[in-house]
């Protein structure tokens, strides 16, 4: 079997995606794992294929995949790569909304940047002493769609990214599932920079969209940021999270970043 593709990248998270509207493309985990392999397939953190909304709650729906085959709630870097090739799939120019196991996702285009609206944010955690190898460290957890836990750093060059990203993400304190893992160094005022180990992915990440938002809200929380917070990546492109609060909780969360086409082809599954 010959599966048509995109490949796209957000920031540098990049993927895979699939125009699935006719619904004949059916993937196993192991297609799904063989396609996003650097060395056997095209090489991807995540696959993504475009399906209509049968729910009716919005203009289109996608089935997103980590890198291990796993399912995935929301990715905000996925996202901006979605919009964009729905765009130009379908011709459209205008906004448009799309449904995804988190909630509907509305996008905006400025050019090759879009706008993501998320969904509002759940499980705020400010604070929490949890024992690593090293000892007892501060961390701070949100969910943007997906779980993320914060910690900062002085220096997020010198960061442990492959020694304590792993225990954390699949530390008891963030049972069952795990959790996202961002390190996090203030570099001025409302700006970060972020690093990620990523779950499913189950290494670093070049960016991690959901991973920036969470890190942005919290510093808001933590350090007094206010809206929006500039967040540099690791492959080095510069993200935008804008907020508000109503009733101390966060609302009306936007990521705004690049989404870039890099080439299509295809590939034998």
């Amino acid at each position: 079997m010959f599966l048509e593709f995109t490949k796209m990248n957000g920031a540098g998270n990049d993927f895979v995606l699939v125009d699935n509207r006719a619904g004949s493309v059916q993937l196993t985990q192991a297609q799904i794992v063989r396609l996003c392999d650097r060395h056997r397939g095209v090489g991807a953190d995540g696959a993504i294929l475009l399906k209509p909304c049968v729910s009716g709650k919005a203009d289109w729906a996608w089935d997103f995949y980590n890198s291990d085959g796993s399912t995935g709630e929301m990715c905000g870097n996925g996202a901006r790569c979605f919009a964009r090739f729905v765009q130009r799939q379908t011709q459209l120019d205008k906004d448009f909304t799309f449904e995804t196991e988190a909630g509907i996702i509305r996008a905006q285009f400025q050019g090759d940047r879009v706008t993501v609206s998320l969904t509002a944010p759940t499980n705020l955690r400010i604070g929490d002493s949890v024992p690593l190898s090293s000892g007892p460290f501060t961390i701070h957890s949100i969910n943007t769609g997906v779980p993320h836990a914060v910690l900062y750093v002085p220096d997020a060059d010198r960061a442990m990214i492959l020694q304590q990203g792993p225990e954390v993400r699949r530390h008891a304190h963030f049972g069952p599932r795990g959790t996202n893992v961002n390190f996090v160094q203030v570099t001025g005022p409302n700006e970060i920079r972020v690093r990620t180990f990523e779950r499913g992915v189950e290494g670093e990440t070049l960016a991690c969209g959901t991973g920036v938002t969470a890190s942005a809200l919290i510093s808001s929380r933590v350090h007094g940021f206010t809206s929006p917070v500039r967040v540099r990546v690791q492959g080095g492109d510069l993200l935008e999270v804008s907020f508000a609060e109503k009733q101390g909780a966060f609302v009306d969360v936007k990521l705004n970043g690049p989404a870039d086409f890099v080439f299509t082809g295809k590939v034998e599954i």
